[in-house]
């Protein structure tokens, strides 16, 4: 009973945060990925950049895209300015960099650079959540 009512408890808060739950260890938010059976939607940002900026204070306010996110996806940010850790193979020349990849960490797409907006966002989270399930159902 315990279990039960933490999960939904913890699946209550996900769905209702006012904020993305990001990780921001990208091997241990692999591990929750592949744990958890969801795609990743993995962005290298800095704190210093215009359009980073602009993508976290729009699209990244939604309450759509939060809840999105934290529902269906597991959440990875790096900042470079931190320093954060970032696979060679995921580094690209701008910010910011919005990556969808497999549980493993691989690439499902190429990335979407530059600031999107809400709608644009959510349509291709639409599409990574319909190819994840197709590609997991085989």
């Amino acid at each position: 009973m315990h279990k039960i009512l933490t999960a939904v408890l913890l699946l209550t808060s996900m769905l209702f945060a006012d904020s993305i739950s990001w990780q921001k260890n990208f091997k241990s938010g692999v591990e929750a990925a592949i744990k958890l059976n969801k795609p990743i939607m993995f962005v290298s940002s800095r704190h210093t950049c215009k359009y980073c900026v602009i993508l976290e204070q729009t699209t990244f306010s939604n309450k759509d895209v939060i809840s999105g996110l934290n529902k269906d996806f597991v959440s990875i940010i790096s900042y470079s300015d931190e320093q954060d850790y970032m696979p060679r193979e995921l580094w690209r020349p701008g910010t910011p960099a919005i990556w969808f990849l497999y549980p493993n960490g691989t690439p499902m797409y190429q990335p979407i650079m530059g600031a999107i907006d809400e709608n644009n966002f959510l349509r291709a989270m639409g599409i990574v959540k319909n190819e994840f399930a197709n590609t997991t159902k085989k």
